[in-house]
């Protein structure tokens, strides 16, 4: 049974919807990483800051408001017309919501908290229902009065991709007809800190897979699909997970687990890995996972397969990354020069590493009917690897 992403919402630092993110994306002309002061004590790094005025929270959900549900309105907004329409059609006891994040509310519980331990009192605004790694989804499902399954996940930087994969199996269980799935993660100091504690950011921008990778630069993005069986443009064919539990926070260096999800991605789109196109890189910066990565694809892929990372563009997005880099093979796929992202570095390939064939801008898909992988690697050996398929 095949899984259609009949519609697409999207808001990054690279801009707001579908042309706008695009056009920054194919021409990597600009990019959308900022030097910002106040996120690390004692530092300015560049992160993936969405500029844009978000949306207030719908009247009467007021108790909903957090950056993180704003950012989610903002792409959900795009397609709220494609949504609605699915309601109408299938019932709202057959639509689903699955959402994957890693900060919710977490960054309006850390002022919360900080005023607690100045006054000793909470602040009157403080619910403890906004940090809930679940809190997107319900804010979405009450928000358009969804009464379908709803979620949230959260398995660190594959719970977008994985939001995916959930959708795509409530679909062919038959437990919904529609279902609105993907990412979405806002820039919280927690993060920001948490990882420059473990000097995996970098103080300028990133070069993946670049012997000069110092870490990440973290972003926030929004990317949010509709699912349906409904034939469109662009099919969710294969996916595949795994869990290698190598470590907390390093990668099996010799990519064991990543081999293992984009293999059962390849079975469950019943390809062989010769008929991928491109493949989205996780592509983080840091050491270990590009060393990772690379042996991956390396032992999957016998030929020289086009492949990028587009975190240089709109930096590691966290809990978003898996749906919005599955965003940016949608994009390729719907575009009408079918342009591929192109991976912006210093042009430096690490002698230590297999070598990859990173794509340039100008770079296209050919004609006809295309796979795109998309990959997404995570804290505690987690990994996930989606395929798309469209043109014809």
């Amino acid at each position: 049974m095949k899984t259609y992403l009949n519609a697409l919402g999207v808001a990054c630092s690279l801009g707001v919807g579908k042309r706008a993110v695009a056009d920054a994306l194919f021409d990597a002309a600009a990019h959308g990483l900022r030097s910002l002061d106040g996120w690390v004590p004692g530092h300015a790094l560049p992160l993936g800051h969405v500029s844009a005025e978000l949306p207030p929270i719908p009247a009467g959900l007021e108790h909903r408001d957090t950056r993180n549900n704003r950012l989610l309105l903002l792409a959900t907004q795009e397609i709220e017309g494609e949504i609605r329409a699915a309601i109408a059609r299938f019932g709202a006891a057959r639509v689903g919501v699955v959402v994957g994040t890693s900060t919710t509310g977490i960054e309006e519980a850390t002022h919360n908290i900080a005023s607690r331990g100045k006054t000793g009192t909470w602040p009157d605004g403080y619910r403890y229902a906004d940090q809930e790694l679940g809190a997107p989804a319900a804010f979405l499902a009450e928000w358009l009065g969804i009464a379908g399954p709803c979620y949230g996940i959260s398995t660190a930087c594959t719970s977008g991709a994985r939001a995916l994969l959930s959708a795509r199996r409530l679909l062919r269980l038959g437990l919904c007809d529609a279902v609105i799935c993907g990412g979405a993660d806002t820039l919280c100091r927690l993060a920001t800190n948490g990882f420059h504690a473990l000097e995996a950011t970098a103080s300028e921008r990133c070069v993946p897979f670049s012997p000069a990778r110092r870490g990440i630069n973290i972003g926030e993005a929004a990317a949010l699909f509709l699912m349906t069986r409904g034939e469109a443009p662009v099919a969710l064919v294969g996916g595949g997970a795994s869990s290698d539990a190598y470590h907390m926070s390093s990668p099996e260096p010799d990519g064991r687990g990543a081999v293992e999800a984009m293999r059962l991605a390849l079975a469950a789109a019943a390809i062989d890995a010769g008929t991928i196109d491109y493949v989205n890189l996780h592509g983080t910066a840091t050491e270990h996972n590009d060393a990772m990565e690379s042996r991956a694809l390396a032992q999957t892929f016998v030929h020289a397969v086009p492949c990028s990372s587009t975190k240089a563009l709109t930096g590691h997005t966290l809990g978003a990354a898996g749906a919005l880099e599955a965003a940016f093979c949608w994009l390729s796929l719907v575009d009408p020069l079918r342009r591929l992202p192109p991976h912006v570095w210093d042009g430096q390939p690490d002698p230590a590493l297999p070598p990859l064939a990173f794509t340039q801008v100008g770079d296209t898909l050919p004609q006809g009917l295309c796979h795109l992988m998309s990959n997404s690697f995570a804290f505690g050996g987690n990994n996930a690897s989606l395929i798309l398929a469209g043109g014809t």
